[in-house]
C-alpha cells in the first residue's frame, strides 16, 4: 500500500479538468490509464525521469474506481486531497449548498448512518461506493 501513491492520484486528477471529467464518466479507464503512464512519472521534474516501482494494490484500485473516500481514508489518503477532488465531481449533482460536503463528511464518520448523496443526472443515489 502506498499512501503517496493514493494522493499523487489525488492530486493530479484535482488539478486537471479534463481528467476530474473523465474519472467521474469512466473511473476505471482513468484508474487504469493514470497508473499505466502517470503512476512512475516525477512530478515538476522535466520529462525522461520515472521511477519504475510504483503500483496501486488491487484494493487501492478498487477503492479509486469506486470513488469510495471512506476506503480510501483508511488506506491512508488525505482527506483535503480527497475531498476536493469528489467536489469537483460531485457537488454540481446537489440542490443545496454544502448538502454534497455535508453527505461526505458524515458517511466518513462509522458511527453515522451512510446518507443517500444525490448522483448524477439521472438523480440516481449516490454514496461514493460500498463500505
Amino acid at each position: 500500500m502506498s499512501k503517496y501513491l493514493l494522493n499523487k492520484f489525488l492530486f493530479t486528477v484535482d488539478r486537471d479538468p479534463e481528467l476530474v471529467e473523465r474519472y467521474r464518466e469512466d473511473p476505471r479507464e482513468l484508474v487504469t490509464w493514470w497508473e499505466s503512464t502517470m503512476a512512475n512519472s516525477l512530478l515538476n521534474c522535466h520529462s525522461g525521469e520515472a521511477s519504475t516501482w510504483l503500483a496501486f494494490t488491487p484494493e487501492e484500485r478498487e477503492a479509486l474506481i469506486a470513488h469510495d473516500h471512506v476506503r480510501l481514508f483508511a488506506m491512508g489518503s488525505h482527506p483535503f486531497l480527497t475531498l476536493t477532488l469528489f467536489i469537483a465531481m460531485f457537488e454540481r449533482d446537489n440542490t443545496e449548498p454544502l448538502e454534497y460536503q455535508k453527505a461526505y463528511g458524515e458517511r466518513g464518520d462509522p458511527g453515522v448512518a451512510e446518507p443517500a448523496v444525490t448522483g448524477r443526472k439521472s438523480g440516481a443515489a449516490r454514496s461514493g461506493g460500498t463500505r
